[in-house]
């Protein structure tokens, strides 16, 4: 399936993304700096350019309105649907503001809910969604994964490999019983039957 990398203008960590020659890359405003900071020359620059100050000399820059109803990162990913993308790795989407931190939150559920799969990178963490279906994790033992339910209701939640395990569960948005589970096993499963879940996962270098 063809992927995309997003690089955006929030905090970034160790995490470094890795590119295949098919891979898009984009970088979403002031994304651009650590685009260019990390070596790569992004097939599309889309933004406002308002924390950039100005468009990157590029011929491929779209510009958009300052005043509008996504943010760059939602108008990046959109461009990423258009170009067939069905995974997407989102970088410098967490940290800084949290209203944009919770946008971020929000755009890969709803990925997920379209049968796109998305990853957001930052703060020491990756955070993926799981829409009725499974997601299989792999860490080190004592590295810390929490599920919350972005739908009012997930139904049929089951984690295993993790300390506290879970088989047939209901999880809800109102009460965050998935929070600060760590790895048991190298290999993780959390699952879901009905509705949307977030899992953060506990990025450790080395």
């Amino acid at each position: 399936m063809k992927d995309c990398i997003i690089f955006g203008a929030g905090e970034y960590d160790a995490q470094q993304p890795e590119k295949s020659p098919e891979t898009l890359v984009i970088a979403a405003d002031a994304g651009y700096r650590r685009c260019a900071a990390c070596g790569f020359v992004p097939d599309f620059a889309i933004g406002d350019f308002d924390s950039l100050c100005k468009a990157p000399d590029l011929s491929t820059v779209i510009r958009l309105p300052v005043e509008k109803d996504v943010t760059d990162m939602d108008a990046a990913v959109a461009l990423a649907l258009e170009h067939g993308c069905k995974v997407i790795h989102l970088y410098g989407g967490m940290g800084g503001r949290p209203d944009h931190t919770l946008a971020n939150y929000s755009l890969i559920a709803r990925l997920s809910q379209q049968g796109v799969s998305a990853y957001l990178y930052g703060n020491g963490y990756t955070v993926a969604a799981v829409t009725d279906g499974a997601l299989t994790l792999t860490g080190g033992r004592g590295e810390t994964v929490s599920v919350f339910s972005w739908t009012d209701r997930s139904e049929g939640v089951t984690l295993r490999g993790l300390k506290y395990p879970l088989e047939n569960a209901v999880l809800t948005s109102a009460f965050a019983l998935g929070v600060s589970n760590s790895f048991t096993e190298e290999t993780a499963t959390v699952s879901v039957e009905h509705g949307t879940l977030l899992v953060m996962r506990e990025y450790l270098p080395g």
